[in-house]
């Protein structure tokens, strides 16, 4: 083989090279080797699009329990406060009407004066679903139907 110019020589080499290494398909000059460009289709694979999956998967496995967990302790935190507010209340109308310990109180229609209302008019129920009792004494705690049943529990300490 001849070659009249390097140019010649340097296409001919890299022709070589290139089918030797990348078959007959492969650019036979440097210029279609500078406009050859290797695209690659757009989108994500499927192995990409299973990673994302599990990750979100995994990441809602730790989360979801938390939720439900700091959503039970703020429905007890709120059912003890309406408890606590319901005592006052009635400590107030004890006090207020000259009852002792141990006198019967009426529930709600004796301490609807002294508890702040909700938007219907009526004393704030247990946001997890329990009843307030309906009948207590002067000096004994209001109680909620869940009590203990649930954690954490629904009660004064």
């Amino acid at each position: 083989m001849q070659f009249g110019s390097v140019r010649q020589f340097r296409n001919t080499l890299i022709k070589i090279i290139t089918r030797l290494t990348l078959g007959s398909a492969a650019p036979t000059t440097l210029e279609q080797m500078k406009t050859c460009k290797n695209i690659r289709p757009a989108g994500f694979t499927l192995v990409e699009i299973m990673i994302v999956v599990a990750i979100i998967g995994l990441l809602a496995a730790i989360a979801i329990p938390n939720f439900v967990k700091a959503r039970a302790s703020s429905q007890a935190s709120a059912c003890i406060n309406n408890l606590r507010q319901i005592d006052a209340a009635a400590n107030e109308f004890a006090l207020e009407k000259g009852k002792t310990s141990g006198s019967a109180i009426t529930f709600p229609s004796d301490l609807t004066p002294y508890i702040k209302l909700n938007a219907v008019s009526s004393i704030p129920p247990c946001p997890a679903g329990g009843t307030y009792g309906t009948a207590f004494t002067v000096g004994s705690s209001p109680t909620c139907t869940l009590g203990a049943t649930v954690t954490p529990a629904h009660k004064l300490p």
